[in-house]
């Protein structure tokens, strides 16, 4: 299986080099990868809008799944297809994030 490599990187300079595996269907790895970028920089403005109150990580997420849920509904497909390729898809995705290591910034005084 292919894999998309990605680095991201915290708020609170946490680094994650990521391999996600890509669905043998994947049409355009490159532009997979900017979609994600944005997508993840759009939340980072939303959710640090000065003036507003923090935003917590479940509120993140439900927001993140709705989101998944709407474009999984637009697909012309029996539900049943939508949804499993929905979920294969989100499992593959957390099992890659979680099996990638996680890089703390160093912290103190020199």
């Amino acid at each position: 299986m292919k894999r998309l490599p990605y680095r991201a990187t915290t708020g609170t300079g946490d680094v994650f080099d990521i391999e996600f595996p890509l669905d043998p269907g994947t049409g355009d790895a490159v532009r997979i990868h900017q979609l994600l970028s944005d997508l993840l920089l759009s939340i980072d403005r939303a959710v640090s809008l000065p003036g507003t109150e923090p935003m917590s990580n479940g509120d993140v997420l439900q927001a993140m799944a709705m989101a998944l849920a709407v474009r999984t509904r637009m697909i012309h497909a029996p539900a049943e297809t939508r949804g499993r390729l929905a979920v294969q898809l989100l499992a593959r995705a957390l099992d890659a994030a979680e099996a990638a290591p996680r890089q703390a910034p160093t912290s103190g005084h020199a």
